[in-house]
């Protein structure tokens, strides 16, 4: 049976049309719910656009209203489809023509949702356009089929093409249930988790590191739940795959310690909170700010706006200097040394007084100068300012005090001492033999 004879078969036998006017009349009842379905769109998107500038704190509010501009042309002409056809059924009026259309509604409702949830869970700049053209493409097909009647008869061939593993039966009508049905559940998750984050963040009582490790938690307990329901409802014996998968666990084990260590790592320092979000932080040669925890890895972002991903298991096991664990203030240690025929009273106030030259600077706190020994080239001091903004770097400060201690210096003219070392030249008689000559 090709395509027209089946889609006239569909039409003519599997569908009451009626007569010609009755089918005129379903015609222009469905014209209608098309222009009154774009008048309420019209309408209903002007007041959710309005909703939305004047909704500025609730970022799940606004999700939902967006979420409502989508689907709101599919879901009243569905509505309105279903009120007619349920009227011409009490009259006992023929509804084919309402039969074919609900379903052709459903579908557009069902996609519409559908490409929402993707673009939810994609989050900004995720690149969705093949993934929607292709939920497109198969809700539609399958639509077809239903409507064409041969859906049984594409189920039961698929169906047909199976491989057997064991006491396991895999067939293809099986991994495209699964496949279905897990990319639908893990996007429904997906979108879930993009609200809880949402909500998580706005969430002011909790520490960030407990944000970010619930929001993980959460996440992954939604995926691994999405993909076990959509084995079961694909119809995989989960008792059967327990064997395969625990086989399959310990082979992944051995060869993905490193990642497993990460991903074990990154949750023991999102709970122990050691690290967190905002934190400055140094690890080796890197230093920084923690930009972002992930699952396997840190990202720390330096002054020059470059991120050094550092993984989890490092800062286990490494030492790491926190500069903002326990409190943000921070103290900056300014050595100088000036000659010994300079006055260190005076040169102590002059430090003092440049430590005022940086406006991160604190006062509580406050700058001291003290001395702290005697060298081989000069009197030993030490400046020691305090800031409480770690992330905006401590080499600026650094350089704006030194900067000011040396004009201050040269104003007054103490001076910096360079080692010295003083060369005494013995006399040798030029006679004496030498160490290394016959007597």
């Amino acid at each position: 049976m090709d395509l027209a004879a089946a889609l006239s078969d569909t039409l003519g036998k599997g569908l009451a049309l009626g007569t010609p006017t009755d089918v005129a009349l379903q015609v222009a009842l469905l014209l209608a719910a098309v222009l009154a379905s774009f008048a309420v769109r019209g309408r209903w998107n002007l007041a959710i656009e309005t909703r939305i500038a004047q909704e500025t704190t609730n970022e799940n509010r606004i999700i939902a209203l967006r979420g409502s501009k989508r689907i709101s042309f599919a879901l009243t002409l569905t509505t309105l489809i279903l009120l007619a056809s349920g009227v011409f059924v009490a009259l006992g009026q023929p509804t084919g023509l309402f039969q074919l259309a609900i379903p052709l509604t459903l579908v557009l409702a069902a996609v519409r949702i559908l490409v929402f949830l993707l673009r939810i869970a994609a989050g900004p700049g995720g690149g969705t356009s093949g993934t929607e053209l292709f939920v497109s493409i198969t809700l539609w097909a399958g639509c077809a089929f239903y409507l064409l009647g041969w859906l049984p008869d594409v189920a039961a061939v698929l169906d047909g093409i199976d491989i057997n593993i064991g006491e396991i039966r895999i067939s293809l009508l099986g991994v495209i249930k699964f496949s279905v049905l897990s990319a639908l559940l893990v996007l429904s998750a997906m979108a879930l988790v993009r609200v809880a984050e949402g909500r998580l963040s706005a969430e002011q009582t909790l520490d960030s590191g407990v944000r970010v490790g619930l929001i993980k938690v959460i996440r992954y307990s939604l995926i691994g739940f999405a993909l076990i329901v959509a084995l079961s409802a694909a119809g995989f014996e989960l008792t059967s795959l327990a064997v395969v998968g625990g086989a399959l666990g310990v082979g992944i084990g051995f060869g993905l310690q490193k990642v497993t260590s990460n991903l074990i790592s990154g949750f023991l320092l999102l709970f122990d909170r050691s690290i967190r979000p905002g934190d400055v932080i140094t690890i080796g040669e890197s230093y920084g700010w923690v930009a972002k925890m992930g699952a396997r890895y840190l990202v720390v972002r330096d002054l020059g706006g470059v991120d050094t991903l550092i993984p989890n298991e490092e800062l286990i096991t490494s030492q790491v200097k926190n500069w903002s664990y326990g409190d943000r203030h921070v103290r900056i240690k300014l050595p100088v040394q000036i000659s010994y025929s300079d006055d260190p009273e005076m040169a102590m106030e002059l430090m003092l007084t440049a430590s005022k030259a940086s406006d991160r600077v604190i006062a509580d706190p406050a700058p001291t100068v003290r001395l702290m020994g005697f060298g081989d080239n000069g009197i030993d001091l030490e400046l020691s300012v305090w800031i409480d903004d770690p992330e905006e770097g401590i080499h600026n400060v650094r350089s704006d005090i030194n900067l000011a201690i040396w004009r201050a210096f040269k104003e007054r003219r103490i001076t910096i001492p360079f080692p010295q070392r003083d060369l005494h030249v013995k006399q040798v008689d030029p006679l004496a033999p030498s160490p290394g000559d016959d007597p």
